[in-house]
């Protein structure tokens, strides 16, 4: 049976590939909602935590920042976000995460289509 609501506590945490001191928990995605064309993560990342240069062939991204401080990278271009801000990944470009400052950071990220973490899915460039 697919649901409607999907709570945090439902779903088991995992650390991505190439990744730092970073918990995810997926919430929206086929395995809990059914086939759909998106997913939904939360992401927990502690004071030094990072997402090293990578990129998701044929996925776009976008990172919601809720609590912290982050500095992005992609396409030659780095920019710091706090609480509100959000980030656009386009699909096959590198890109990079990384946590500023001493306070955790806790962050929606979108996929589309799902990325389902299968690390066989991630370019590693660096």
């Amino acid at each position: 049976m697919q649901k409607l609501v999907v709570r945090m506590g439902d779903v088991k945490g995992y650390s991505p590939a190439n990744h730092h001191g970073t918990v995810n928990h997926r919430l929206i995605a086929p395995e809990t909602v059914g086939p759909t064309p998106i997913e939904l993560l939360h992401g927990s990342l502690e004071p030094g935590g990072l997402a090293q240069p990578h990129a998701h062939p044929g996925i776009a991204q976008i990172c919601y920042l809720l609590e912290g401080r982050a500095r992005v990278s992609c396409r030659g271009v780095t920019e710091e976000m706090g609480p509100g801000d959000a980030c656009f990944f386009p699909a096959d470009e590198e890109h990079s995460f990384h946590v500023v400052g001493d306070q955790p950071v806790r962050v929606l990220v979108i996929y589309t289509p799902p990325y389902g973490e299968d690390p066989a899915k991630v370019i590693k460039r660096s």
